[in-house]
């Protein structure tokens, strides 16, 4: 999620001078990027770009701009058994990491087999519960053997594959290869300067072609403020930006503003540890008071849609049934039936306890502000009292499992990916993978069933009907669902649209294939 510890920086003189506006364009070999978050780590067996497209590594597979899976680093999409639960993958030949070490299924068994490690610190692991083993019967052929039947596991194998030479023997938490690390990718990593700026510079000797963008600088800015600014004085390349932000930029040449449309939501998150929260009438009420349309128009200028749940509105898994108009009417007989009872001011007890709590958001990110403001307002209208308080990410994460927050996830892949986390009870508490301790056994068991049943059919049953029973105990109250966003100079061909999940930085937005980029001449 958006929400990671970095800092806004000016970028040194010699990025600045190769930004926006002030290079010819027959020059713009590099490109400067603003991104949030900042990686922890760039080993993607600690969860760096656990779905491709990371730049520095590359997997099995990978997915083209229409979403479909294609091949990476094997030469063609697996050959699965009848019973898919067992994938044979043959490797591309001649591939090799960045320090000239040929890339072996040797390799790909340690990257998976590290990642299945119980030794290893990786919120991955639930991802790839279906692997019994990896086999090599030869140094170009990988073969996974399932527990069971899973016909959508080859979409998971987009992860990143490390060497096998630098890490086997290692403490793979702690090993210098995770901010210094060699892959196969397009690009190399030049430097990190934490805080600040990442360069990476093009791998020359890439199987795929050598990028025609030699340099791509990353520069980590949190504050959307700041990367207008930035992007306006020519000091950033390209920004992701809130859409009320943008308008300045529409006819200032040399720049373009890009709509893309994705799967990412934004909502409330509500735990289960407050004891107002966790009230499953309240928050069934609130979810009827929430004004979506409005936060679509007022917050998003019409770059979005109303979201209800987590998964993508436009995808064979969604289950229109859970949309509903505002109906502070119904709300109202709620919380009366749950006995909140409204007093003299117009607001809500029950005994004791005040239908009051605090709303918390990332005080760096304007709309989540704005929805934490536009819900504290709706919920006002049936005498309930929500605080909005904006803060720094250390702050926020402390008090995660006791207030309410302004998140976002979401993801137009199998539902399978980020779902589980959210919203199976085995994640509770681990950090943003269900923060608020959500745990509900009919939606355990729907979350189970849907990653274990082989029919995709079925399958898209499962997951409807868990929709249906998380609308009927919501851990969040979902809001929008955002089109993406950027402003970016106009000095390359090659840009391709692509529906894109809740995660940004290089892994994802326009620049998710700069290594096809050709400079405008």
């Amino acid at each position: 999620m958006r929400l990671f510890r970095t800092a806004a920086v000016l970028l040194a003189g010699a990025v600045a001078a190769t930004a926006c506006g002030t290079a010819p364009a027959a020059a713009r070999d590099s490109v400067v990027i603003a991104v949030n978050p900042e990686p922890t780590t760039l080993n993607p067996v600690l969860g760096f770009a656990p779905y491709g497209a990371s730049k520095l590594f590359d997997g099995l597979v990978a997915l083209d701009d229409k979403l479909n899976l294609v091949p990476a680093l094997a030469e063609s999409l697996p050959k699965a058994s009848e019973d898919n639960k067992t994938f044979t993958y043959t490797l591309r030949q001649g591939v090799t990491f960045s320090d000239g070490t040929p890339l072996t299924a040797e390799d790909v068994a340690f990257t998976y087999q590290s990642v299945l490690d119980p030794k290893t610190n990786t919120t991955m692991r639930t991802d790839f519960a279906a692997v019994e083993s990896v086999r090599t019967p030869d140094p170009r052929t990988v073969v996974f053997q399932l527990k069971y039947p899973y016909a959508t596991f080859p979409q998971y194998t987009g992860l990143g594959i490390v060497p096998a030479h630098l890490l086997r023997g290692k403490d793979i938490n702690t090993d210098g290869f995770n901010r210094k690390p060699v892959g196969t990718g397009p690009y190399k990593l030049d430097s990190w300067q934490a805080g600040e700026r990442m360069v990476l510079t093009a791998n020359e000797k890439y199987w795929g072609g050598a990028p025609k963008v030699k340099k791509v600088t990353l520069a980590f800015v949190r504050d959307d403020n700041v990367r207008a600014t930035r992007l306006a004085t020519g000091e950033l390349d390209a920004a992701a930006m809130p859409p009320r932000l943008v308008d300045r930029f529409r006819n200032q040449p040399g720049m373009s503003v890009r709509s893309v449309p994705s799967a990412d939501y934004r909502g409330i998150m509500m735990p289960m540890g407050n004891p107002v929260t966790s009230d499953n009438a309240l928050r069934r009420a609130l979810d009827l008071v929430i004004d979506r349309d409005a936060m679509v128009k007022g917050i998003l200028g019409g770059a979005g849609k109303p979201a209800f749940g987590p998964l993508f509105a436009e995808s064979k898994w969604y289950e229109k049934s859970i949309e509903h108009p505002v109906d502070l009417p119904a709300a109202e007989r709620i919380l009366d039936e749950a006995g909140w009872v409204k007093g003299p001011d117009g607001m809500r007890r029950r005994g004791d306890t005040p239908a009051r709590f605090t709303v918390m958001y990332n005080a760096a990110d304007t709309v989540r502000k704005d929805i934490a403001l536009a819900f504290s307002s709706d919920a006002k209208k049936v005498g309930v009292d929500v605080a909005v308080d904006g803060l720094s990410v250390e702050a926020l994460q402390k008090r995660m499992d006791k207030d309410a927050l302004v998140m976002g996830w979401g993801t137009p892949y199998d539902p399978d990916f980020i779902t589980y986390k959210i919203f199976h009870s085995s994640f509770a508490g681990k950090g943003w993978y269900n923060p608020g301790r959500y745990h509900n056994p009919t939606v355990d068991k729907l979350l189970d069933e849907g990653r274990t049943t082989p029919d995709e059919a079925t399958r898209v049953g499962i997951y409807k009907s868990f929709q249906k029973e998380q609308a009927a105990d919501p851990a969040w109250l979902f809001c929008v669902q955002l089109d993406h966003v950027y402003v970016m100079a106009d000095a390359w061909n090659g840009l391709q649209q692509q529906v894109e999940p809740h995660n940004d930085g290089l892994a994802h937005g326009p620049w998710w294939n700069v290594e096809k980029w050709v400079p405008k001449q």
